[in-house]
């Protein structure tokens, strides 16, 4: 494992920019992206093909999003917006980077996808592994679901054992197993910290398949020894995200992680590092890079691919090797993984983010933004904090001081004021998802002067608040 860089990628000191530099954009109406969802419901369920893109999120139906590059969209009404949501973190490279446009023309040109053996994957592998601490080999899967799926697989062949632990509010993808606990309910519900009610996210889930789930508070060292004191002995895995991504941005407390990777070891399950989210984000190697944690097994997406579909699981030839034919091998199959043009975009996208300066400049404009939002809301006299640090963070209407864990999230965030002041966002040329439980991206597209417009919109924007 290389260092941790920690300390290297902290981000020089930043200028905070004045809300009055930039212009507020405007946008006008839009009565062909209502016209468009309104055609979308008589063929799609909910006029969508994700419950995080409707109605339910976007108060009078969502946008149509017709075409996009670098830091800005256009919907299908030509309104222009700065985009913060960058396909929920996957885009790191913004839209139609020319680097990805060119690659991608190349490539398609010589054949889309072979099934079949490739150079390509080759390329985008060696990339991977020169740039992820833990990472001896990877396999390549198509969706960050399906990595998950397949790190909890190998983790219990590797030990032969079934169960395994989730923490309260992580999201893993939509398998069975995972769905537990992962969507804010009212405090009243939750259970204590002792006991956390063990409340399905879907319908249509045996009960039993949560029989092999120990679910367990994050973030607080006290339980987590308890919960492996107890059950440490009969689990074959846990799995964290190192950043909580699905309640916003909730950090690590000093620590923890450690503690985690700790404990894990002492009690023989593996740690498997969920960084779909945070991978390739923070630091070439992901937030294992970043805090100086050694998983046992790491599963990547979202800004792997910049913008094409992917999923990935790294670890020691040891563990992964078990997908290697045999009578007892653990089962992988996929006619789209390594897809021949997702590679050859990858290998292109690792390029580009061990370039000179590319992670500093991530995370100075992403504090930047930071440091301006928190500003805006201390002379508006706002209760909110802003949470994350360089690429990702999250605002937290709020009368507390952070926000800690799912329990904090579901007591303490007025999740509809955040939704109010995103849709005020959106009439002001800022593109965001108004679900407080995703968060803010910030991609090498963007620059200061996005910040400055963001910051103007902003200010403008909480004064529809009171």
């Amino acid at each position: 494992m290389r260092p941790a860089t920690r300390a290297r990628l902290k981000p020089r000191p930043i200028k905070i920019y004045s809300e009055t530099m930039a212009q507020i954009m405007q946008t006008q109406n839009r009565n062909r992206s209502r016209e468009w969802f309104g055609r979308a419901q008589k063929v799609l369920v909910e006029g969508v093909n994700s419950p995080s893109r409707g109605a339910a999120v976007y108060a009078g139906g969502p946008l149509l999003v017709e075409r996009g590059s670098g830091s800005r969209v256009w919907d299908i009404d030509g309104n222009e917006y700065i985009d913060f949501m960058m396909s929920f973190g996957a885009l790191i490279q913004g839209h139609a980077h020319p680097v990805v446009v060119k690659t991608v023309s190349e490539a398609v040109v010589e054949g889309s996808h072979f099934a079949a053996a490739t150079s390509a994957e080759v390329e985008a592998a060696e990339r991977f592994c020169s740039m992820v601490p833990s990472a001896e080999v990877v396999r390549f899967a198509n969706t960050g679901s399906e990595a998950t799926m397949l790190a909890l697989r190998l983790a219990r062949a590797h030990t032969g054992r079934n169960k395994f632990l989730k923490f309260e509010g992580h999201y893993h993808g939509w398998y069975d197993p995972f769905l537990l606990g992962a969507h804010s309910h009212p405090a009243e519900r939750l259970g204590t910290v002792e006991n956390p009610a063990r409340i399905p996210d879907s319908d249509g889930i045996p009960l039993s398949i949560f029989d092999d789930v120990v679910l367990a508070p994050w973030n607080n060292v006290d339980a987590l020894e308890d919960v492996l004191r107890k059950h440490g002995h009969e689990l074959a895995a846990v799995i964290t995200e190192p950043i909580m991504a699905n309640m916003g941005c909730i950090l690590p407390r000093e620590g923890y992680l450690k503690r985690l990777r700790e404990l894990t070891h002492a009690c023989g399950a593996l740690l498997i590092l969920d960084e779909v989210v945070t991978g390739f984000r923070y630091a070439p190697g992901g937030c294992q890079e970043y805090y100086g944690v050694q998983p046992d097994l790491s599963t990547f997406g979202k800004a792997l691919g910049a913008g094409f579909p992917v999923g990935a699981v790294a670890g020691p030839r040891s563990i992964l090797e078990r997908m290697r034919w045999s009578e007892k091998m653990v089962l992988h199959y996929g006619t789209f993984n390594g897809h021949r043009l997702t590679m050859k975009v990858i290998a292109a996208n690792l390029d580009l983010l061990s370039a000179k300066d590319a992670y500093r400049k991530l995370h100075a404009v992403g504090d930047a933004a930071i440091a301006g939002l928190r500003e805006i809301f201390r002379r508006r006299k706002l209760k909110a904090v802003v949470q994350g640090f360089g690429p990702m963070f999250q605002i937290y209407f709020t009368e507390r001081d952070g926000i800690h864990d799912y329990r904090d999230y579901c007591k303490f965030v007025d999740t509809k004021l955040y939704s109010r002041f995103v849709h005020n966002l959106l009439e002001r040329g800022i593109y965001m998802t108004p679900s407080n439980g995703l968060h803010w991206i910030i991609s090498t597209a963007h620059t200061n002067a996005d910040v400055e417009a963001l910051l103007a919109a902003a200010d403008d924007a909480c004064a529809g608040l009171s």
